[in-house]
């Protein structure tokens, strides 16, 4: 029934009805259409029976495991979320109780340091008093003693001078009587 028939560019093959003419693609011909209507009908029907039992109930069972799974996780991560914000809290409050206390000793220590500054800038000024007051007396006592020597030099150094500028020794109750004058004012 087919021939075949050469070319030039190779050998082809082709389906020709008797006398000449093209038969029709065979899905296409009426006369085989019916029962090829039926067979896909039974074929989709064996198909989707075969899917419906066997393969879409995997299908579901895996997308309920994912679902079941992605559920679980965010259910967790929901969880977990909460108890870090828990846990932020209480180490918030903490912190700042913490910061309160430090507060509390930065100022008990700087109120017990001041007092005792205090006490030993008191101290130390009583110290220096006594110290200040046993120098003026040390003063005192030297420039009474330095005084007392002013007086004794002076009247050696006056007896001196006169006796260089006049040649003759002076009464030493009048040099001592001139010096007394002039230290008085």
């Amino acid at each position: 029934m087919a021939e075949s028939h050469g070319n030039a560019h190779g050998a082809t093959a082709h389906t020709e009805a008797d006398g000449g003419h093209k038969a029709p693609f065979p899905p296409f011909q009426k006369e085989t259409f019916a029962s090829q209507l039926v067979s896909l009908t039974i074929a989709f029907v064996a198909l989707y029976l075969i899917s419906s039992r066997l393969a879409l109930p995997r299908v579901r069972q895996t997308i309920d495991d994912r679902e079941n799974t992605i559920k679980g996780d965010l259910a967790q991560a929901q969880k977990l979320k909460d108890d870090s914000d828990a846990a932020l809290k209480a180490y918030e409050a903490e912190l700042a109780a913490a910061r309160a206390r430090a507060q509390a000793i930065g100022n008990e220590t700087r109120e017990k340091l001041n007092a005792a500054a205090e006490a030993e800038r008191k101290a130390l000024e009583e110290r220096l008093s006594v110290k200040l007051a046993d120098a003026e007396k040390t003063i005192a006592s030297t420039r009474a003693a330095a005084m007392s020597n002013v007086r004794g030099i002076a009247s050696d150094a006056a007896t001196a001078i006169v006796q260089q500028l006049t040649g003759a020794t002076p009464d030493s109750k009048l040099v001592d009587s001139a010096v007394d004058a002039s230290m008085k004012g």
